[in-house]
């Protein structure tokens, strides 16, 4: 039987200069507004990374 005991996600996000922060700050505090965290919480283990592509 398959069992899930982790869950990684990577976001990557392409965005303009001057933008990194607002997105390093809802990176920071999305989990218990997601659906699937909220669900999971306490039975999966998860983590998370945020990549930031500079885009002119």
């Amino acid at each position: 039987m398959l069992v899930i005991r982790t869950v990684h996600v990577r976001y990557h996000l392409r965005m303009e200069a001057g933008k990194e922060e607002r997105a390093r700050r809802a990176h920071e505090i999305h989990h218990p507004y997601c659906p699937v965290y909220r669900t999971l919480v306490g039975c999966v283990e998860f983590s998370t990374e945020l990549e930031i592509e500079i885009v002119s």
